[in-house]
């Protein structure tokens, strides 16, 4: 059990007048994340389902007798829900200090987002995408703040497929998973190259991807198999606690404020796949997803 846990977040510290916003923060490992930021300050829960997100925000306010959790509603399939949360976030929050892009979606049958993108890469890297871009003013008027990007080992079966982003050519939901955490990192690695670039200061603003590792969580819920695996294999999977050990780790650990564009695995730098380290693919796919999005990013 203590292998399959793998590393812990050790750091005590405290964010006192600082602003978390988490996505899909009302279950798994972004309640675990939630959970343990609020009680180090003000955490902002991002979700779909709001009576499920007060659910959890309630359990959690109890918990920890931090009153300042605070749901709001987001649906990254949905543009139009994205733009309105960044524009009530930025009319409320004056300072936005940590963004930990958690949601995500796992093996969806083939479907489609209210924009027209395939449902993996619209919610796992567009949405994100397009909430990170309109929350980046703020991100950077709260210096020192960091961006926290949850992808996965699967990114090592991703490829970025130019030809057939949203699988209308084919498709295979595992792969189309595996395709949507590749551009996670991807996006991360080009993130942090032009926010350095434009930075004196390194440690002003970072962003890190992350591994959370295998986690029993309703992550697999679109597939009957993944889920009965998952129940019979549950003793060598970890914690949604343990799983948040890693997102909390690139949130607040102290020895990461001038770190940035890096992978994260069990508290500890891993292994990127090669195409997850290709300069040309990330400044392409980042110039493809701001026409996607219809949106200027430079």
């Amino acid at each position: 059990r203590r292998y399959v846990a793998g590393g812990q977040c050790k750091s005590t510290a405290k964010l006192e007048g600082k602003v978390v916003v988490i996505t899909g923060a009302n279950t798994g490992i972004g309640k675990e994340t939630a959970r343990d930021l609020a009680r180090r300050g003000k955490v902002i829960v991002a979700c779909r389902d709001i009576a499920k997100a007060e659910a959890a925000a309630s359990e959690i306010r109890a918990e920890t007798g931090n009153q300042q959790v605070i749901v709001k509603k987001l649906d990254l399939a949905d543009t139009k829900s994205i733009r309105e949360f960044a524009e009530k976030f930025l009319a409320e929050e004056k300072e936005l200090h940590i963004l930990i892009n958690n949601a995500g979606v796992m093996l969806c049958p083939y479907s489609k987002t209210a924009d027209g993108f395939e449902m993996h890469l619209g919610v796992n890297h567009l949405g994100h995408f397009l909430l990170t871009f309109l929350l980046l003013e703020r991100l950077k008027q709260s210096a020192p703040a960091r961006i926290v990007n949850v992808s996965s080992l699967a990114h090592h079966g991703g490829r970025i497929r130019f030809h057939d982003l949203h699988g209308e050519k084919s498709y295979n939901r595992g792969l189309a998973y595996c395709h949507s955490k590749l551009a996670n990192v991807l996006f991360t690695r080009e993130l942090a190259r032009r926010l350095q670039g434009k930075s004196q200061r390194r440690a002003e603003f970072t962003a890190n991807a992350l591994h959370p590792g295998s986690v029993r969580s309703e992550l697999v819920r679109h597939s009957f198999v993944m889920m009965w695996l998952w129940k019979i294999f549950s003793f060598f999977l970890k914690t949604p606690w343990e799983g948040a050990q890693t997102s909390l780790y690139c949130a607040v650990a102290e020895e990461l404020d001038s770190v940035t564009g890096q992978y994260f695995s069990d508290c500890q730098p891993a292994y990127v796949s090669p195409r997850g380290r290709d300069d040309e693919t990330a400044k392409k796919l980042w110039s493809v997803s701001c026409e996607l999005l219809g949106i200027q990013w430079d």
